[in-house]
């Protein structure tokens, strides 16, 4: 099964990603968005992610940029393009697959999708959840988005890895809407409610998503201030 998750993930490489992870379902059971029918359907995932531009990233100051808003658009639209390759691929090799689109929100004022990606991301070892919910990956920072196609593929599962924050607290002093609690978590946390406020969250995207040229619920500060996005590539 090692050759055959190492292959597929090559394959989700070639289609576009810049990096993937497998989790194990079964671990979802109890995290916040997770299903259990899901789980029982398709035991795997993949967590698939595209990098964000760092020259744009970086120019959000205390509230997302229309060229964030943009790019963060079209990475969705690219992440979307990849799971569907992805998921024909493991079709065609007479499996099941589920991609759950990048973009697709059931819930908006819960910030809910169909499955929880930073749930799937962290299983698969691509990042610890941080204090401000993002998954951070430990040379890109939360500088990514992600996709999760679901299947029945015997897969060999990643590993989640080690919380890292510590006593950092970027996140929290710089957010725009005094939502995020600076709660530390050794794995990930019960509730979204301990370590963020929705309420104030939503709020503040719906004020940004009115601006002209952004349309969107977006914000990105956090994005931008974590010191392990922004660390220099030796």
């Amino acid at each position: 099964m090692h050759r055959q998750t190492d292959s597929l993930k090559k394959v989700c490489i070639d289609f576009g990603a810049d990096f993937v992870g497998v989790a194990d379902l079964s671990l979802l059971v109890g995290e916040v968005g997770a299903q259990r029918e899901v789980a029982n359907k398709f035991p795997f995932a993949l967590s698939i992610a595209i990098k964000l531009d760092d020259g744009i990233v970086n120019e959000i100051e205390n509230c997302p940029t229309k060229d964030y808003a943009d790019h963060y658009r079209d990475v969705n639209r690219r992440l979307d393009e990849v799971a569907k390759k992805c998921e024909e691929y493991i079709v065609s090799l007479g499996y099941k697959a589920l991609a759950i689109p990048a973009s697709k929100v059931v819930d908006e004022k819960n910030l809910l999708g169909t499955l929880s990606h930073k749930a799937v991301a962290r299983l698969a070892g691509l990042g610890w959840q941080g204090k401000s919910l993002l998954i951070i990956n430990p040379y890109v920072g939360p500088r990514f988005r992600l996709v999760t196609i679901l299947t029945d593929m015997k897969l060999v599962a990643d590993k989640p890895i080690k919380n890292r924050c510590g006593a950092c607290h970027l996140c929290s002093k710089h957010c725009p809407a005094n939502a995020i609690k600076n709660v530390k978590t050794e794995t990930y946390y019960s509730t979204r409610d301990e370590a963020i406020s929705l309420s104030k969250c939503y709020q503040k995207l719906l004020e940004f998503k009115s601006r002209d040229g952004i349309d969107a619920t977006v914000c990105g500060v956090c994005v931008k201030v974590c010191p392990f996005g922004r660390r220099k590539k030796s």
